[in-house]
């Protein structure tokens, strides 16, 4: 069906990948991560299962990572404090920046991801404030990025050439 209703959409590139406008069903850790950063603040459209969950993978990856090495720099140099704990020793901060570099350069694309992850399930995106009700706004918010895609959720695709 053509119309200015129902666009057609381009064709696909020649090595068979989904357009980047479209959801990559069984994306590789690879292809999830590229396509993340390819699509930084793009909250239009729909993000396949695998595309999320390989990249919330890869964010608890470099979470731990970070975590364990401000753990193991703060603890050189650490000195004692008076309630029976230790103060961070100065290379703490190191790995403290880092983490916040990492929150602040990825906050922007992990809301449009969950957005577009919440669209392939054919809900709103802002469904995502869900997850700020105190106590289960997580659990619900879980439960809707783990819904199968629906192909009604195509409404929300914005094909591009």
């Amino acid at each position: 069906m053509t119309s200015p209703q129902y666009p057609t959409a381009p064709a696909a590139p020649p090595a068979g990948e989904a357009p980047l406008w479209a959801p990559l069903y069984g994306a590789t850790l690879p292809q999830a991560v590229q396509r993340f950063f390819k699509k930084y603040a793009d909250f239009t459209g729909r993000a396949s299962r695998s595309e999320y969950w390989w990249w919330y993978l890869v964010t608890i990856i470099v979470a731990v990572a970070l975590e364990v090495l401000a753990l193991t720099l703060g603890s050189v140099g650490a000195t004692p404090n008076g309630n029976g704990g230790t103060n961070p020793g100065p290379l703490f901060w190191l790995p403290a920046l880092l983490i916040f570099a990492w929150i602040v350069g990825t906050i922007v694309p992990h809301l449009a991801l969950t957005w577009r992850r919440l669209h392939d399930a054919n809900l709103a995106g802002p469904f995502f404030f869900l997850g700020l009700i105190p106590l289960v706004g997580g659990i619900i918010l879980l439960v809707l990025l783990l819904l199968p895609p629906k192909p009604e959720g195509a409404r929300f695709d914005r094909p591009r050439p």
